[in-house]
């Protein structure tokens, strides 16, 4: 059930983006009375699912949902109808336009891309504002537990200044900014310290496996959820959502704190004091032999530490007015740090492109339960992903077309159809490799 509804929120997304990306040339297209043969959702290779021809243009659904497509007369595209342009050109063709119209044309669908991706932020952060756990409210540091967090040289109760001479924002971003950086600070014991983020870090991250979790994190209390049946406290007093705040009266804040007391006790009869809703208890129990409780660990939410005093979140909302530049800045720095990744993955030695993914990766990113806000989150990221990845100079993408059509415009030069066609060929084989090696590591990353 949980794949299904992952991929019916792909596929929605997917679909409306084409739709809107394709519209993006359809309309310039069409006030520049330009022909446009066709308009597909998916690829129609030999058969359609459905098919309906208005006017001039066939609207239709292909079978295969690898895209989209307008195919407009006159024009080398995906099609390669080379037949069409040995005729002479007819005044409604794409070839027969001036220049600069052929250039909106191929940008429409770039331009709605990011505007759409702008919008949905602007109305997200009108919406739904923003909370979240700013780092420098992290001030006991971080909680360190992963290996590759250990590996860069981070330690518990660091904490994390600036990456790449940027402070953070928001500390569930830390990963991310460790993925396109290349140097942090950190302040450890009042001490500050310069370190670097090895070349070879994201490639670090994909061997830790898919369902490793965050890299940091923040530092919680020990709370307990449950005693296990073996455990040598299962008649205590101990209880479910108890917070261990001191062992024989020395005051403890942390788990990790929790654990190293622990040690020093173990097989031992200790007195603990729990806080357990606004009193504190103190309650006799026993520590093994390996330095545990013998309870199962509860969590609690970022809302909850708030409540307890352990963190402040900033909880921030928006009017509409206000939305505006804090959604145009949410959409900047999502195509600047894409951009950062992008970078990374064409170095083989950071071994990025063992990350890149096809359409399970994107599907997996989906919620496997439906939310509106996480739902648009994403559609707006992956608009924002789709505009920039169309503008690369790459035959087969719209950027390819608008790099041939400004050298026309700055030469006086048209780039002859021949070598259009080849350009095109040699594009398209370029972005079928690329999409085979993309959902090759999917599949790979299936069996690991």
């Amino acid at each position: 059930m949980e794949i299904l509804i992952k991929a019916s929120q792909f596929i929605l997304s997917l679909s409306l983006l084409i739709v809107l990306h394709e519209l993006g040339h359809f309309i310039p297209a069409k006030l520049f009375k330009t022909r446009v043969e066709k308009f597909y959702l998916f690829f129609d290779y030999k058969f359609s699912i459905f098919k309906k021809k208005i006017g001039d243009t066939v609207y239709g659904i292909g079978w295969i949902p690898l895209g989209g497509y307008v195919k407009i007369s006159g024009m080398i595209d995906e099609s390669m109808d080379t037949e069409q342009m040995k005729l002479p050109p007819q005044p409604w063709e794409f070839r027969s336009k001036p220049a600069w119209q052929r250039l909106i044309i191929m940008l429409g669908g770039v331009f709605v891309n990011f505007i759409l991706g702008i919008f949905i932020y602007i109305m997200l952060m009108w919406s739904y504002g923003e909370e979240y756990l700013p780092n420098e409210n992290v001030k006991d540091g971080v909680w360190v537990q992963d290996s590759l967090a250990m590996n860069l040289g981070i330690q518990t109760g660091d904490k994390i200044l600036t990456v790449d001479g940027q402070k953070i924002k928001k500390f569930s971003g830390l990963s991310l900014e460790f993925i396109n950086g290349n140097s942090f600070q950190i302040e450890r014991n009042g001490e500050v310290i310069d370190k670097e983020i090895p070349t070879d870090f994201i490639s670090q991250l994909m061997e830790r496996g898919k369902d490793a979790g965050p890299v940091l994190f923040p530092r919680i209390p020990l709370v307990i959820a449950s005693v296990s049946e073996d455990s040598p406290n299962l008649n205590s007093d101990l209880k479910a959502k108890d917070i261990v705040v001191a062992i024989n009266g020395n005051s403890i804040k942390y788990f990790d704190e929790v654990e190293a007391q622990f040690n020093k006790v173990k097989n031992q009869d200790v007195k603990i004091s729990v806080k357990r809703g606004n009193e504190i208890i103190e309650i006799p129990v026993k520590i093994t032999e390996d330095g545990k409780l013998g309870v199962g660990l509860g969590q609690l939410k970022l809302k909850d530490l708030e409540k307890l005093g352990y963190y402040d979140l900033a909880d921030i909302e928006y009017s509409f007015s206000e939305a505006i530049p804090a959604g145009w800045n949410k959409s900047w720095k999502t195509l600047t740090d894409y951009v950062k990744q992008l970078k990374k993955i064409f170095n083989p030695s950071t071994g990025a492109y063992k990350g890149l993914g096809g359409f399970i990766s994107i599907g997996s990113i989906f919620p496997d339960e439906w939310s509106a806000e996480s739902f648009w989150n994403i559609t707006a990221f992956l608009s924002i992903m789709l505009g920039f990845m169309n503008l690369l100079p790459i035959p087969a993408l719209d950027g390819g077309h608008v790099v041939f059509t400004l050298w026309e415009m700055i030469t006086g030069k048209k780039p002859g159809d021949k070598f259009l066609e080849y350009a095109q060929v040699i594009g398209f084989v370029l972005l079928i490799a690329l999409l085979l090696f993309a959902n090759g590591n999917d599949v790979f990353r299936l069996f690991q």
